[in-house]
């Protein structure tokens, strides 16, 4: 699904405009973006999570040139669904 379906089907369930439910989806992206960045999860309760992941630094091997390189320490984004959420998909 993509973000046009997204915005489409919430306007028609909400009768909002598609320009408001625009503003609206992208404010909502822009607000974890800016969460996350600043270091902070998100919890949705009975939706999930936005949490970051920390990674450790790690050696990597190119088999090819056959060298090894240090992959540095980083964090990424990750989404943790809620259980309640799993046990729906499950019951499907």
């Amino acid at each position: 699904m993509t973000k046009a379906k997204i915005i489409a089907e919430v306007a028609m369930a909400t009768g909002m405009s598609k320009k408001e439910v625009t503003a609206v989806i992208e404010a909502f992206m822009s607000s974890i973006k800016k969460n996350l960045l600043s270091r902070e999860n998100i919890y949705l309760r009975g939706f999930g999570s936005f949490i970051i992941k920390h990674r450790a630094a790690k050696t990597a091997r190119n088999i090819s040139k056959n060298t090894t390189m240090t992959i540095a320490a980083h964090d990424l984004p990750s989404f943790k669904p809620a259980k309640s959420f799993i046990q729906e998909m499950k019951n499907e």
